[in-house]
């Protein structure tokens, strides 16, 4: 529904009594009429239609489930209502045809008529949307449907719809099926059919001769055919129904290819593919889809024999080989050993390998068992890797001959630097990374004092080395290495803490940079204390370059985290690099520097020439006064006031790093003393307290956010968090029309809200005290409700006493 007043008037008729709220739907009818047309996607002439056949029709199309509404709707057998929903709007919705064909009565002219259903779905119904016709009761509609879905329904369903259509108009009914049978060309894919239904046209009891016909005990479930019917279709999901047997279908395609050109919607539509995913598929139709569309059925996941995947991975036009080795070898289609022992190139190879399954990893592992300790054998099978085109055995027989001709590497090829932040390695980095952890701890320690900087990176990044093979990547590549593993925002929290433990000045640097650690861990490294107890006397460089890296598009707070460090060195990066916005924080970092360094060092931050002219000559006075730091103190305390706060941006208060002083705040709410529209400014921030919060909803907006983004509103928030409730919004929050959509919202959006049953309650009982069953005052109510500057328990109770007046 619009966000326009008629989904106001649906709420009212929920909460209204039945007579009442049938007596309203009368007292609004044009409202009501044009919420209708919107609720049920209907022109509004066609909705007098869709109601009138009840007394309460209106109301209860407002009311219920429009599903529910629409069935029952059906259900009369009315055929302007058929005409309305089947024409007007749901013509290729299976189920509404199949719901009027039910309740309909063929001896009524009017299904028959100009723009009626029989010839609407006559001229227009085709695929599924006509299948439900093949059970109807109109014998035009079962010879239609038979005629354009035949070809893809089995020969006994095919019958089934013969016999329901001799049992509609006898013999000459089934001559009719039999001329448009032969008209088709082709019998529709079944031979002898014409034949069989002119003899059984031609017998006593037409339906009893075709029910003779038809194969006994095959395809008795309508879920079967209708599974069938949406494969030869061309559907892509197609749920397999249970009991439905393979023999079957193995005759369907037989008899009919399950893979065909789709004239509906002229395209090739391979429907093998969709049966390949079906639990028991049997390998010969596996297979036979396989070859019609490798790719597609690679993509299903579908058990293959080795060689077919052997043949498609060396396929050029396949680009996702890992989708056709990782399933097969973990669900033990495919033999690891083959894979590699067969399939080539070896680094490709090895790349795609599932290394979470235990049992490729020890494949990989008496793969590599040949290389041994051996640095010079792993650095050659590195750097052979790239450039080998045989197997992966082939790759390791390589690596350790020393009767090749071929250079063995002593040392790692093509060393690269760390690089920050860490990026995923890739070519032959990423697979001699994954087969490394596949080995021994030995293998590992011999490798570890001949890995370039980069390998270290990703071997402590992306790899889950032993204790001790991280010791000797520490002992042999020293801190730079431990720099180099704080590189990632994923690095899990605990080895953040175990790098932040070490105190490292470069590695402080790039953790603050690259690593996931909260605002107060930033303050603590910019003001320089250490994990293990105690300051430094200066924040190490590493960590002040650090601060000229920082986007301040988009990390601004990671540089305000130094406002109070007091530190020279980090105050003048602070400085160098923002504008600081409110005044209060540019006091709080002066006071910081003087308190840390004394008068000279304040001089210093002056000098710069960064903050106002009129803050930097009452600082310079003040330096020189025996009680100037006081003074300074002092002149925060005003500027942290509520009343001076409330006069900035909290969005720069935010920005500056100015947490806001909530209790001070309330008092001034209390006092009086806090601005106007300040409430409704602070409910919005993160920890306003709730008696700002109800305060605030005296001026609550009126969402203008589409209704699946009004969870962003801070009046959703504080209801999401507990922190205000649906009475709050009910009593204190205006204007009213503002109060409802938040309250109708809150109880409406998934997850459901616990609030749903006592605000309804709430809600009754206050419509019950003020509005009763007078139709009057709901209509007052609804009438006033779009311009009403107060709350919702205000509107209905001047709308009761309007209406009694």
């Amino acid at each position: 529904m619009s966000d326009s007043t008629p989904p106001y008037l649906c709420h009212a008729l929920r909460l209204a009594d039945p007579a009442t709220a049938d007596a309203l739907a009368e007292r609004m009818r044009p409202e009501v009429l044009a919420a209708l047309a919107d609720r049920l996607g209907l022109p509004e002439d066609a909705v007098e239609t869709m109601t009138r056949w009840e007394s309460s029709g209106r109301r209860r199309a407002m009311t219920e489930d429009v599903g529910e509404f629409l069935l029952r709707a059906v259900g009369t057998g009315d055929p302007e209502i058929a005409r309305v929903l089947y024409v007007e709007r749901y013509r290729r919705v299976p189920w509404v045809l199949s719901a009027i064909l039910a309740a309909a009565d063929p001896a009524d002219a009017r299904w028959y008529a100009e723009n009626g259903l029989v010839p609407c779905v006559l001229k227009d119904a085709d695929g599924l949307a006509l299948e439900p016709a093949l059970r109807g009761p109109f014998p035009e509609l079962v010879r239609h449907a038979v005629v354009r879905l035949g070809r893809e329904l089995p020969l006994p369903v095919v019958l089934d719809a013969c016999r329901h259509l001799a049992g509609l108009s006898g013999a000459a009914g089934i001559e009719k099926l039999a001329d448009g049978v032969e008209a088709s060309g082709d019998e529709l894919c079944h031979p002898g059919l014409a034949e069989l239904l002119r003899a059984a046209a031609a017998a006593p009891d037409p339906a009893g001769r075709i029910r003779e016909s038809r194969p006994a005990g095959e395809w008795t479930d309508p879920a079967h055919a209708l599974a069938l019917l949406r494969v030869r279709l061309g559907e892509r999901e197609v749920e397999q129904p249970a009991g439905l047997g393979w023999d079957l279908i193995r005759r369907e395609h037989d008899r009919r290819p399950l893979a065909t050109w789709s004239a509906r919607e002229q395209r090739y539509v391979p429907c093998l593919s969709v049966l390949v995913g079906w639990e028991g598929c049997p390998d010969a139709l596996i297979m036979e889809s396989f070859r019609d569309r490798p790719g597609v059925v690679a993509g299903t996941g579908a058990p293959l024999p080795f060689e077919a995947v052997a043949g498609l991975w060396n396929d050029p036009r396949w680009r996702h080989p890992g989708e056709l080795v990782r399933p097969g070898i973990r669900a033990g289609r495919l033999p690891v050993d083959r894979v590699l022992n067969e399939l080539t190139p070896a680094r490709e190879v090895l790349d795609m390998l599932p290394y979470d399954h235990e049992p490729t990893r020890k494949a990989v592992a008496d793969l590599l068992a040949p290389l041994g300790t051996d640095p010079v054998n792993w650095l050659t099978f590195y750097a052979r890797m790239g450039r080998a085109d045989g197997t992966a055995v082939d790759l390791v027989a390589d690596a350790v001959s020393t009767t090749s001709r071929k250079k063995r590497n002593t040392t790692w090829p093509r060393r690269l630097d760390a690089v920050f932040p860490v990026t995923a390695p890739g070519e032959s980095r990423a697979p001699f990374l994954q087969v490394l952890q596949c080995v021994s701890e030995a293998a590992q320690l011999a490798l570890v004092p001949h890995l370039d900087a980069r390998a270290v990176q990703h071997f402590l990044v992306y790899g889950d080395p032993a204790p001790a093979v991280r010791e000797a990547i520490v002992a042999a590549h020293g801190v730079p290495a431990l720099a180099s593993c704080a590189s990632s925002r994923r690095l899990p929290a605990a080895e953040v803490e175990r790098l932040l433990d070490l105190d490292e000045p470069a590695v402080d640097a790039n953790v603050f940079l690259h690593c996931s650690i909260d605002q107060p861990e930033r303050e603590r490294l910019l003001a320089g204390r250490l994990r293990g107890g105690g300051t430094r006397a200066a924040v190490p460089q590493e960590l002040l370059d650090a601060l000229d890296e920082i986007n301040l598009g988009h990390y601004r707070h990671w540089v305000i985290a130094g406002l109070e460090s007091g530190d020279l060195g980090v105050a003048r990066k602070v400085v160098g690099r923002l504008r600081l916005q409110v005044p209060a924080a540019r006091l709080r970092l002066l006071i910081a520097v003087w308190e840390r360094g004394g008068p000279d060092a304040v001089r210093e931050i002056l000098a710069m020439d960064r903050l106002p002219a009129t803050l930097r000559r009452r600082t310079e006075k003040l330096l020189d006064a025996p009680d100037g730091l006081e003074r300074m103190r002092a002149l925060l305390a005003d500027e942290e006031s509520p009343v001076a706060l409330t006069g900035q941006p909290f969005q720069k208060l935010l920005g500056d790093g100015i947490p806001i002083p909530w209790p001070a705040m309330a008092d001034a709410l209390r006092d009086g003393r806090l601005p106007d529209g300040a409430a409704r400014t602070l409910s919005a921030v993160a920890g306003c307290p709730r008696e700002i919060q109800v305060a605030a909803l005296r001026t609550t907006p009126v969402p203008q956010l589409p209704r699946h983004r009004r969870s962003d509103t801070w009046p959703q928030k504080a209801l999401a968090h507990g922190t205000l409730t649906v009475e709050d919004v009910l009593t204190h929050a205006a204007p009213a029309r503002a109060a409802l959509d938040h309250l109708v919202h809150a109880v409406t959006s998934s997850p459901p809200s616990p609030d749903r049953q006592a605000l309804r309650a709430l809600i009754t009982a206050l419509t019950e005290d003020h509005l009763g069953g007078n139709v009057e005052a709901w209509a007052v109510c609804l009438q006033l409700l779009p311009t009403f500057a107060g709350t919702l328990t205000e509107l209905i109770s001047t709308a009761g006493a309007v209406a009694q007046a």
